[in-house]
């Protein structure tokens, strides 16, 4: 097996071992399912409440991309603008990061507040938890363009949008793909936090449901649907950008 195979078959072979690992640990410390279920007792209750999880997690899915889908427009164009102006940089950036800071969570009773319970909400959640990252990228994608490249540029006639366009928009497409992976995860943890205190269906709401109940495998069963469905939008966009910007990676074929 050759280091591409390796580097192929490694995350499975780490999650069966993990895997293993933790249903043995339940099985021989006998850990209660209402504690801590094991693997097994997830894939049950995953599988008996199927039709249950399907429907709170196309909810959830849904919701997740129109947040997402907004977050990107938004993002891309915050980002183009702060990274175009070094006076929208530095009048915009330290006020973003401030807010970056503050915890999305408390924002839901908020936007209950002004667009009551249900969709609104987790939409605005997952949007304002995923958007910060695309915009940094491609401000620092633009930002940081070779002031050589530029000036070269210049010289040969290029005006300051013709550099942005032209340049600096496909210069800063390795890192707008790198921050889509980040925030599609984060658009999924937003909307789960506002399902679980602001809707009445959604993989959120199933936990708050599911703990309630002291249905601890049904619980992990949503959590396990919500990293499956996180990790195959990430995997959708690495594969897109692998095949869009295959430039930028011309080195890390070995």
């Amino acid at each position: 097996m050759n280091a591409k195979q390796q580097e192929r078959y490694s995350p499975w072979v780490l999650l069966v071992l993990v895997l293993v690992t933790w249903e043995l640990l339940c099985r021989g410390f006998g850990v209660s399912e209402f504690i801590f279920p094991s693997p097994s007792r997830i894939a049950e209750q995953l599988w008996e409440f199927r039709g249950t999880i399907l429907g709170h997690a196309w909810r959830t899915f849904w919701v997740t991309m129109v947040g997402f889908a907004l977050a990107i427009v938004v993002g891309v164009l915050l980002g183009f603008l702060i990274g175009s102006s070094r006076l929208a940089y530095a009048a915009m950036y330290p006020l973003m990061t401030a807010f970056n800071a503050l915890p999305k969570a408390a924002f839901v009773p908020i936007l209950v507040v002004w667009f009551g319970i249900g969709v609104g909400p987790a939409v605005l959640t997952a949007f304002l938890i995923s958007f910060f990252p695309i915009t940094v990228n491609i401000a620092t994608g633009l930002a940081t363009l070779e002031p050589e490249l530029e000036d070269v540029l210049r010289v040969l006639g290029a005006r300051r949008w013709d550099v942005l366009v032209k340049v600096g928009l496909p210069r800063s497409m390795p890192y707008f793909y790198g921050s889509l992976k980040v925030a599609i995860t984060l658009a999924f943890v937003g909307t789960t936090v506002s399902e679980m205190t602001a809707a009445n269906e959604g993989i959120g709401y199933l936990l708050i449901s599911a703990g309630s109940s002291m249905q601890m495998g049904l619980a992990f069963a949503g959590l396990v649907v919500v990293g499956v469905m996180a990790m195959v939008m990430y995997e959708l966009f690495a594969v897109i950008e692998k095949r869009t910007t295959a430039w930028a990676h011309r080195g890390s074929a070995a």
